[in-house]
């Protein structure tokens, strides 16, 4: 497994128009290893994770991905992160079937059908294959979304709670996924409201927050989740 971090954040400050949303924030994720982003509705966990997916230029601090600048125009950068943020990211025109086998092809996947018939298959979707995703339900087409971030290669996963709209089973489902991911040496950075998950996955949290950013453990985290806004 390498030692390099797949993500070393310093004092890292994001926000729109030169206005900070939150706290700067400090943190390194290994490989094999998670951590959540906890924090209000609104606290900037969304924000930060677009830094560092390179779709945000930060407003201060840095942020390194395996060791370089986020480049999300990089070829090596995509080839070794993988997201999921929002349920905007499909196409329209395509079945749901056919929207994994273009992503798993277009990542180099070596057997593009058979991995998509299990990914298929694990999240629920095997009877919705030759549906649209206007067709789906929120769920669904959650599922879909998080089904394409799990067909394709990759060494850091960010996931923008990943939780929301899933149902009981395929909640456990996520967390035995995200365990498997951990196992692997893949590396997770994913903002989350669900204290379970949380507690299951998790190595440590960093508290966004608008006066100050720190980080938690697992268990920390997860029991603020739980007592609410105080």
């Amino acid at each position: 497994m390498s030692k390099t971090p797949a993500i070393r954040a310093k004092d890292l400050l994001v926000g729109y128009g030169g206005e900070p949303v939150c706290a700067p924030v400090s943190f390194t994720l290994a490989p094999g290893r998670v951590i959540a982003l906890v924090g209000a509705n609104g606290s900037g966990k969304s924000t930060v994770l677009r830094a560092v997916l390179g779709l945000l230029d930060p407003a201060g601090g840095s942020v390194e991905v395996f060791g370089a600048a986020v480049d999300e125009r990089e070829v090596g950068f995509r080839t070794k992160v993988a997201s999921v943020l929002d349920d905007d990211a499909y196409f329209p025109a395509l079945t749901v079937a056919e929207h994994l086998y273009l992503t798993a092809r277009g990542h180099g996947v070596r057997d593009a059908q058979t991995v998509v018939d299990e990914v298929l298959d694990e999240f629920g979707l095997t009877e919705h294959g030759t549906s649209l995703p206007v067709a789906l339900s929120s769920g669904q087409r959650r599922r879909l979304l998080l089904a394409a971030g799990f067909v394709r290669p990759r060494a850091l996963l960010v996931l923008d709670e990943p939780e929301q709209r899933l149902d009981l089973r395929m909640r456990q489902r996520l967390v035995e996924r995200l365990l498997a991911e951990k196992a692997s040496g893949g590396a997770v950075l994913l903002a989350t409201h669900d204290p379970v998950l949380l507690r299951a996955v998790a190595d440590r949290a960093v508290l966004v927050a608008d006066d100050v950013s720190r980080l938690l453990s697992a268990e920390e985290a997860a029991a603020a989740i739980e007592q609410g806004p105080r």
